[in-house]
């Protein structure tokens, strides 16, 4: 047996109790699941049907599993400010936001945790959101992304089995790190994320030292209605700033609240964090060609080939005036694009587009939009009406569409613009190869090209940490997926656990 507390060894100890009961998957009516590892697309890459059941009772059970926080990313900081326009990327897109070099949009952003409670410390080795609001005048843009480039899953149905892992063991309701590299080392495709958590950048120096991403692929659309690929990039003009882990640790105990406090400050005293807002972008044929499937989160795009096109200016230069109204209450959809931007075929961001509206119609109520915080610069014209704070009726007008009495028909030149012209081919069904494609070849990438040798010693260190605090058998399957991004890493990783590898 093994020589940890009852605690940490909860799951073992369930699953040595329970393992003579346990049958196949099914749904909370007791409809046997077909598949729990990939969402149901229309072809390989196709788009993902509403058929998938699923798929939709998984995101739509998560969405409502905590109340009133977030479920995800519930500690957090925000500010407001604007983004400024220097560089012409009007040959890609037809966006107001974008319209002419020097043109200003007001803006909101909330940096956040992912895993933490309300709670928590902001100087835990964790992903940080980074999520841009824009008031354009035709329209919202929620731009919804992290500090990072890539994230630990490419399909949505994996969402809400992730967070599980990396929260509270439900029984115990302390970290688990049975369920966190249980999870980690049975999806090798989070190994590049997983690298990048645990480099020197998974814990930054506050949010205003860190670099933010859209991480997924987006797609322009221009004037003429050609469509282009891209990526969102913002850097931080501060420069890039990372706490040791000691200092990270100190801090938890004696400021857990250090990132808001140090954003806040900055602010207040007219410090006023910048970012340099890119884009790289891929046409068509060359997503065909690339030679690596674009449209997968778990993938970046190389520099070389996809350079940086410099765009304008992130500010942010005014703290909120109440916390509970401007940060609390905001909420971010990636549903919002305004016409000119639009989603691709990118599988993680299609169950976004679901799953952020579902979980703030929860969270906030049906009419979240209608808060100050969230709401659009131009007149709302729909026949959406009623429901829990109903602030902006619409009065007399009709409810219902067609109608005789001037109720709002959609814009021609916007409806010229869209949907976004997908070849799609292929019969549905759940294709499973996708769940394996090509983990490692970036993560190795990671590692020979972008870590020193010290900075790869400090991985393995990290890495290392939390490890050995897993049982045996989950540390020799969390060691061979290391070996398979890289032997040296396995080789280190070993040397690194030596003698405290924990045995059964």
């Amino acid at each position: 047996m093994s020589k940890r507390d009852k605690a940490a060894n909860q799951l073992g100890e369930w699953y040595e109790n329970n393992k003579e009961n346990i049958g196949p998957a099914n749904s909370q009516a007791g409809v046997s699941l077909i598949n729990q590892r990939s969402s149901l697309t229309i072809g390989e890459y196709g788009p993902i049907p509403l058929a998938d059941y699923n798929l939709l009772d998984q995101l739509g059970h998560f969405h409502r599993e905590r109340i009133p926080e977030r479920v995800v990313h519930a500690k957090g900081a925000g500010a407001f400010g604007y983004f400024e326009v220097t560089d012409d990327i009007t040959q890609y897109t037809s966006a107001n936001v974008f319209a002419e070099i020097g043109k200003q949009t007001p803006i909101a952003v909330r940096f956040s945790t992912v895993a933490g409670n309300l709670g928590s410390a902001d100087s835990v080795r964790d992903p940080r959101g980074f999520a841009v609001k824009f008031y354009a005048e035709d329209g919202i843009w929620d731009l919804v992304g992290n500090n990072t480039p890539i994230f630990f899953m490419r399909d949505p149905i994996l969402f809400p089995m992730f967070i599980h892992s990396q929260k509270r063991n439900p029984v115990t309701h302390l970290r688990d790190w049975d369920m966190f590299w249980d999870y980690l080392s049975l999806t090798p495709m989070s190994a590049h994320q997983v690298m990048f958590l645990f480099s020197d950048r998974g814990i930054p120096d506050g949010y205003r030292h860190m670099n933010g991403y859209g991480s997924h692929t987006f797609s322009l659309i221009n004037k003429d209605h050609q469509v282009t690929w891209c990526k969102f990039i913002y850097k931080t003009d501060q420069g890039i700033k990372n706490l040791q882990p000691s200092v990270a640790e100190t801090l938890a105990g004696k400021d857990p609240d250090y990132a808001l406090r140090d954003l806040y400050n900055a602010i207040a005293e007219h410090n006023f964090p910048t970012w340099t807002f890119y884009v790289q972008v891929m046409t068509a044929e060359q997503a065909r060609s690339v030679g690596f499937n674009p449209f997968d989160i778990t993938k970046t795009w190389p520099h070389a080939e996809f350079p940086l096109i410099k765009v304008g200016k992130l500010v942010l230069n005014r703290n909120p005036t109440n916390y509970y109204a401007d940060v609390e209450q905001i909420a971010f959809n990636p549903n919002n694009m305004p016409p000119g931007i639009g989603p691709s075929l990118d599988r993680l961001l299609q169950g976004r587009l679901f799953s952020y509206q579902d979980s703030h119609r929860y969270r906030l109520g049906v009419n979240y939009q209608q808060l100050s915080v969230n709401r659009t610069l131009n007149t709302v014209q729909n026949f959406q009406r009623d429901g829990f704070m109903a602030i902006n009726n619409q009065g007399g007008a009709p409810n219902y569409h067609p109608n005789s009495f001037g109720g709002p028909d959609v814009d021609p030149n916007v409806k010229k613009a869209y949907p976004i012209p997908f070849d799609i081919q292929g019969m549905e069904d759940y294709y499973d190869n996708f769940y394996d494609e090509d983990n490692y070849a970036q993560a190795r990438v990671f590692w020979e090209k972008v870590l020193d040798s010290a900075a790869r010693n400090r991985l393995a260190e990290n890495l290392a940490g939390t490890i050995r605090l897993a049982r045996a058998d989950i540390q020799e399957r969390t060691l061979a997926m290391f070996e398979n991004v890289h032997t040296d890493l396995g080789k280190l990783l070993k040397e690194k656990m030596g003698a405290k590898v924990i045995h059964m």
